[in-house]
């Protein structure tokens, strides 16, 4: 019979990328953690895990890709049947990051409705950069974050799934009544390690162009109305133009940028009950909207 402890142990080591980290999840000491690997190799009588001297980096045996699936499914099993059998009606917190330039209204009508259709479990808000959010997640001040981010590539894919995601175009954008735009171009922008900063910077430096930061702002609101008033260019998907804003042409000089996309991600791959409740909510009422 398998240790449901040990699998669990298992699951996080993988997930983690490594025994501290993985220690920090499963609330266990490093070496507490590599002595639970241990006994598992040694109940199964084979190596699990190929641990590299070099770095921190580690990787599955061929076993221990093949128990993987196995451990994953049992202790996700053993979390739910221990949820359904001693939740109290879906009580609970979740803390959810949601990125800066997120739109208010549709968040606050997210919100709203999930308040509604489940009064029992708090729902916890923070806003902040992608990169402060996965920085959030990884510290465990939060739960569940909505980030923004490129289209992954395939191993990227595998190495930060993503529970959910929706594609999102962005445009480029200027005040109604600028007609002209010189280099170097004004730009409005949020601060260094937002996505759609380094896609304008990058973008006008492979066109060539020159540029200068004419406006800095970390709210939606703020970047809307500095753009609205003339004071330069940002790139902002659809959601988020308002009626006094124009789109830029490729004939201006501003060619489409590929889509990124907006992804539910989580900090621990093992959903609490209450978790799964606003993660299935989620993907209905955005797929929806």
């Amino acid at each position: 019979m398998f240790d449901l402890e040990l699998l669990h142990t298992f699951v996080s080591v993988v997930d983690a990328g490594g025994f501290t980290k993985a220690g920090e999840r499963v609330n266990r000491t490093q070496s507490t953690v590599s002595q639970q690997i241990r006994k598992l190799e040694e109940q199964l009588g084979r190596p699990l895990l190929l641990r590299q001297r070099a770095s921190k980096h580690i990787e599955l045996t061929e076993d221990g890709e093949r128990l993987m699936g196995y451990a994953r499914r049992l202790v996700a099993l053993s979390l739910e049947a221990h949820s359904v059998l001693c939740r109290s009606d879906d009580t609970g917190v979740v803390k959810l990051g949601v990125p800066e330039d997120f739109d208010v209204q549709r968040l606050m009508t997210l919100l709203s409705g999930f308040a509604r259709q489940y009064p029992r479990i708090r729902l916890d808000t923070v806003n902040g950069l992608s990169v402060d959010l996965h920085a959030r997640l990884e510290a465990k001040e939060i739960d569940l974050a909505l980030v923004k981010r490129d289209l992954p590539s395939r191993q990227a894919q595998r190495d930060e799934p993503a529970l959910a995601s929706w594609p999102e175009q962005v445009n480029w954008v200027a005040g109604r009544e600028v007609r002209i735009i010189e280099d170097p171009v004004p730009l409005v922008v949020y601060p260094q390690g937002c996505i759609y900063r380094n896609r304008i910077v990058h973008a006008l430096e492979s066109s060539g162009r020159r540029w200068r930061v004419a406006f800095a702002s970390q709210s939606l609101v703020g970047i809307q109305a500095a753009v609205s008033a003339g004071l330069g260019i940002s790139l902002l998907p659809a959601s988020a133009m308002r009626a006094d804003h124009r789109l830029l042409s490729a004939e201006e000089g501003f060619a489409s940028v590929p889509a990124s996309e907006l992804a539910l991600i989580a900090g621990n791959r093992l959903l609490t009950d209450v978790q799964r409740t606003l993660v299935t909510y989620m993907k209905e009422e955005m797929t929806a909207n």
